[in-house]
């Protein structure tokens, strides 16, 4: 069945679009929700006269649109979630978390306009989604999952233990300036190859 939409429909067309779509569709829904009207002369004339002030809207929405964008990824989003030691999630962020996180920014967008990149998210820390704007404008949203007692965005542990300097390294820092590195490096050799001979003895004495 052929229509003229009276409003933008997401994932169909925007106000003004003539669209063919399944007869229940329109009869059961687009029509009755006065989304649009069936395609007629009658119907096409008005729009067609209408046409100007419809591009000055379209117009006035790519604008907001890039606004909107712009505020989007410039936002430092934090989202709070009961999480156990290990970072992992009692639960989920969907892409409905994300809507009313935005939502309480003061940013407000559909739900099925948001895509998370892992589709799911289980873990706290950093993950990113894609916001669908107006037309093909997309945003890209990057925020942090927290724990909500702690506020941490990293597990417990996750630091990594410092490496711990070698023979040579204490050596050099012993050392100071003015000594020559190849100088401490045969000290070094020296000193791992006496480590290993006396650990060796130990081991034979152990043994008998």
């Amino acid at each position: 069945m052929k229509i003229i939409l009276k409003e933008d429909v997401y994932n169909l067309g925007e106000e003004g679009d003539v669209r063919v779509v399944k007869p229940g569709y329109a009869r059961n829904f687009l029509i009755p929700q006065g989304l649009a009207v069936p395609f007629t002369k009658g119907n096409a004339a008005m729009f067609e006269q209408r046409r100007e002030t419809i591009e000055k809207r379209k117009e006035e929405k790519r604008n907001a649109a890039m606004g909107l964008k712009e505020r989007i990824e410039t936002l430092e989003l934090k989202i709070p979630m009961p999480a156990g030691d290990s970072g992992k999630l009692f639960g989920s962020v969907t892409n409905a978390t994300v809507a009313d996180a935005l939502a309480k920014e003061g940013v407000h967008v559909e739900r099925k306009k948001i895509d998370l990149v892992e589709h799911s998210v289980k873990m706290i820390g950093k993950h990113k989604a894609r916001v669908k704007l107006y037309e093909s404008n997309l945003a890209e949203l990057q925020f942090t999952v927290v724990d909500e007692k702690t506020g941490a965005s990293e597990p417990k542990g996750s630091v990594k233990a410092e490496k711990e300097p070698s023979v040579k390294e204490e050596a050099v820092e012993e050392a100071g300036d003015g000594v020559d590195e190849e100088d401490i490096g045969e000290e070094t050799a020296v000193a791992e190859s006496t480590v290993t001979e006396d650990s060796i003895k130990e081991e034979v004495g152990e043994e008998e």
